[in-house]
């Protein structure tokens, strides 16, 4: 089962949601408006092994300290 992003229209909120095929249009969870529309989402394709600069361990960006982000990982 795939996973959206929405923007509800209502409020502004966005959000995710696992989606069935040819399920009806989900509800915001902010306000409770079906007045949502499906967005683009940015994906990440992992790789196996970190570029020569993190190889020596520890590093990661100021940002991360070594986590999750996409700048340096």
């Amino acid at each position: 089962m795939p996973i959206y992003e929405y923007h509800c229209r209502a409020c502004g909120e966005r959000f995710e949601k696992i989606v069935m095929s040819g399920s009806a249009r989900p509800s915001c969870p902010g306000c409770d408006s079906r007045k949502v529309q499906r967005v683009p989402s940015a994906f990440g394709i992992g790789g196996g092994e970190k570029s020569a600069s993190h190889a020596g361990g520890g590093g990661g960006c100021s940002s991360c300290r070594g986590g999750s982000c996409s700048s340096c990982h």
